[in-house]
């Protein structure tokens, strides 16, 4: 029944959107926790750039970021972010960029919500014994605040899997674009179809039942 599927790299595709989720879902938590930081801290300027790039970046379709990051990054500005004749390493890099630029909005607001079910009495006791606001977030904010947003963080991490689709826009060699390469060479939509839905849910599940399991483990208990 699959035999069209023979000659067609899937575990290949299916590893790059593996890599494109781990690189993506890095770089999104970094920049997003600094989001999150600097959208509860005392300086205006810092709360006001954090505030305006979440409210732009999350309104901002994705594919338009992917796309800006290959034309805008590389095209206009010559940000390659690779060898010059690798062009396959540069699509990558400039989809990680994109894909972690638009999930870090999100992973910024779940991240401020768990700093909001901090009692705001510990951030005050911790002032109170001379720490300032860089130490009271790092050693005693963030790490309730990571323990109390598990399962949206993994929420997050499988909307950016299968996000990561978005990448062959800009023709990176991941499952989305392998999908559609067969679908027009085979004529077999619904067959393909099913079977990168698998593939999709195979990456997805195990990932929300681990995380889920995780998350109820290390809860805050209040």
């Amino acid at each position: 029944m699959f035999d069209f599927l023979e000659g067609y790299d899937l575990i290949g595709a299916f590893w790059t959107t593996v890599q494109l989720t781990v690189f993506s879902g890095i770089g999104a938590l970094v920049l997003g926790t600094l989001l999150a930081a600097m959208r509860v801290s005392p300086v205006p300027l810092m709360r006001g750039f954090g505030t305006v790039y979440v409210n732009v970046v999350r309104n901002i379709p994705l594919t338009v970021i992917i796309v800006f990051t290959s034309l805008g990054l590389a095209d206009i500005f010559g940000w390659t972010m690779g060898a010059a004749k690798d062009f396959q390493l540069q699509g990558f890099r400039l989809a990680v960029l994109g894909l972690a630029a638009y999930t870090a909005a999100f992973v910024c607001e779940a991240v401020r919500s768990g700093i909001n079910t901090v009692p705001v009495g510990q951030a005050e006791a911790a002032r109170a014994i001379g720490l300032n606001f860089t130490q009271v977030l790092t050693l005693v904010v963030l790490p309730q605040a990571f323990r109390s947003v598990v399962g949206p963080l993994t929420n997050v991490l499988i909307a950016l899997t299968k996000n990561t689709t978005v990448a062959a826009a800009i023709t990176v060699a991941e499952a989305g674009l392998l999908m559609k390469g067969i679908i027009e060479t085979e004529a077999q939509t619904i067959l393909t179809a099913a079977v990168f839905a698998f593939g999709f849910v195979v990456l997805t599940m195990p990932t929300g039942f681990l995380l889920g399991w995780v998350g109820k483990r290390v809860a805050v208990k209040r």
